[in-house]
């Protein structure tokens, strides 16, 4: 019977929830303070992926990582003053797609 495996996991992802690494922290608030115009994009959990918030630089540069929970997501946003969107209803910026082909394209462009 599987009535109180339900108790169990939720008290494992409420436990998570409230473990933040100071490196995953620190990475997120670093990338913040040395970019100008950052927006943030959190993604839902599913069944392959934790949930995880990307932050969008006005130039395009990104970084994602995995948070422990969405709510995180919004608190850490707001605590950065950052716009946060639901990667599920508004759409990642082009910017973002242009970012990662100019740097492709200068990858190429390096002859060893």
């Amino acid at each position: 019977m599987g009535w109180f495996r339900r108790r169990k996991q939720q008290a494992q992802a409420d436990r998570e929830s409230r473990e933040v690494p100071d490196g995953l922290r620190e990475h997120l608030s670093q990338f913040v303070r040395s970019r100008r115009g950052v927006e943030a994009w959190l993604e839902q959990p599913t069944s392959f992926n934790k949930p995880s918030i990307l932050l969008v630089a006005a130039d395009g540069e990104s970084t994602r990582r995995a948070i422990p929970s969405v709510d995180y997501g919004y608190e850490f946003a707001a605590d950065h003053d950052l716009p946060a969107y639901d990667a599920g209803v508004v759409p990642y910026p082009q910017r973002m797609r242009d970012y990662g082909a100019d740097k492709r394209r200068a990858a190429r462009r390096i002859v060893y």
